[in-house]
């Protein structure tokens, strides 16, 4: 006899189901600490602690404002623009009882606040990527600002379009499987906003416009950000199958993981091909380019495409890395590796999608290789208009009041000294700019040595020799 106490099959496949999706969210979540790494290996020393608390308090605005109305927006009621049922995820317990008000949990078998949480995640990630570009000079109170907006409204409108049921995937069929438009070309537009208003840190453009270094102090903190970035992703796309039970999300795992190589490898090659170096930080981004790429198609395209989409990505980045700089200081490549990797990786579905998973994902057709045909290839590129039109427009309205009212950018003076100090009142690297005078005797340290020998410096006359 089955005791009341013994759980059904469907309580069972529920548990595994949540637990998996949970599981992910938390490789998605680490990957706030990758971002964090690679922007401050990308800055100079007097800007690193800074990141920390940029990415610090993103990630707590965001948590709430995704709370109270943007889970709502998302993936509350299948209306065609926006849901409205679940704000402050007020929405039942089970997902029996919350499926008239979260259709996609009437498909899904999990814990409402386990599907909150995954998708919290990623709307996180998708507004880590929008900082990027304004390293170094950017104020506090803006991005803190932006957030609240991008949290609460911008996210989840286009999450809703696209992953919720919304009018781009139940009209137009489009494929976007983990959020290769969603989360990275999102992030990346409003990163492009915010640095058409912000410009270039100073000294980025010499005299006749050609741009110029300004190398971040520390590659193997750039290395170590790609690899988190790599293991986050295995939560990124694998989970975005909602759920454990039939291993298919082993097969996204695979597709993934063959893509970030092709990108890794095929960036090397192209940035030697140009400048007969394998530079350091454009393999890195050819991971990150080619995982932005495969992340629409993963659960869309057979293990064979899935390293083609990650070396085009890797060739891509490069080439737009070095086009781009010529006209605007973007010091990480976001624009690059999020935005148009973000591009090709979701075009790809509209070439590579195969009829056995557009059958299985019900959404859309498959691609030209498999039919000829350009019709997923034009829904693809309708859902990439659409989703930059709006959040470029709502992105730049904002930017654009936060400029007017509180401000965009650093004064000069502050921009110079760096954002650690000149923001949040203390160095990430603490020996290599107190000034020596202030430094115990028994200290030790470049600066230690300077003032025992008399030479001492001032520390903003310090901070532009060591930084």
């Amino acid at each position: 006899m089955i005791s009341a106490a013994t759980p059904s099959l469907s309580d069972t496949a529920s548990a595994v189901d949540t637990t998996w999706v949970m599981v992910a969210a938390v490789f998605v979540m680490f990957m706030q600490a990758g971002f964090l790494l690679l922007e401050i290996g990308f800055s100079r020393m007097k800007n690193a602690g800074a990141g920390v608390a940029k990415v610090l308090m993103n990630f707590s605005i965001a948590s709430l404002a995704y709370w109270a109305c943007g889970f709502a927006i998302a993936f509350g009621g299948s209306g065609t623009i926006a849901g409205n049922h679940g704000f402050f995820l007020n929405v039942g317990h089970t997902a029996s009882e919350a499926a008239s008000k979260v259709p996609l949990l009437g498909t899904y078998n999990i814990a409402p606040a386990a599907l909150f949480f995954f998708q919290f995640v990623f709307c996180a990630v998708s507004l880590a990527i929008v900082w990027g570009t304004t390293l170094e000079r950017i104020k506090w109170q803006a991005y803190a600002l932006y957030a609240v907006i991008f949290g609460a409204v911008i996210y989840p409108i286009v999450s809703h379009w696209i992953f919720g049921g919304g009018w781009l995937q139940a009209e137009t069929g489009m494929q976007d499987f983990a959020g290769s438009t969603v989360v990275h070309l999102i992030g990346a537009t409003g990163a492009f906003a915010a640095l058409l208003l912000l410009g270039p840190r100073r000294g980025k453009y010499g005299p006749d416009g050609r741009p110029r270094a300004i190398p971040g102090h520390s590659m193997p903190l750039v290395g170590l950000s790609v690899f988190i970035l790599w293991f986050g992703w295995f939560g990124f796309n694998p989970g975005s199958t909602l759920g454990a039970i039939g291993g298919r999300f082993a097969e996204v795992a695979v597709v993934t993981n063959l893509a970030a190589a092709a990108g890794v490898i095929f960036a090397s090659l192209t940035i030697y091909a140009i400048q007969k170096k394998v530079d350091i930080g454009m393999a890195g981004n050819g991971a990150i380019a080619a995982l932005v790429a495969i992340t629409a198609p993963s659960g869309y395209v057979e293990y064979w495409a899935a390293p083609i989409i990650g070396a085009v990505a890797g060739v891509i980045v490069v080439v737009c890395v070095l086009a781009i700089e010529k006209f605007l200081d973007d010091p990480v490549g976001a624009l690059s590796a999020h935005g148009v990797a973000g591009i090709w990786g979701t075009l790809s579905c509209g070439l590579f999608t195969s009829p056995r998973l557009a059958e299985l994902n019900a959404v859309g057709k498959p691609g030209l290789v498999y039919t000829g045909s350009f019709h997923q290839l034009g829904a693809q590129a309708l859902g990439i208009v659409c989703a930059f039109t709006f959040v470029f427009a709502i992105s730049y309205g904002v930017f654009w009041a936060i400029k007017k009212t509180v401000g965009l950018r650093v004064s000069a003076a502050e921009e110079d000294a760096g954002l650690d100090i000149a923001e949040h009142g203390m160095y990430g690297y603490p020996e290599q700019f107190i000034p020596a005078p202030e430094i115990g005797a028994g200290s030790t340290g470049p600066l230690a040595d300077r003032a025992r020998g008399g030479t001492a410096q001032h520390p903003v006359t310090a901070m532009a020799v060591t930084s």
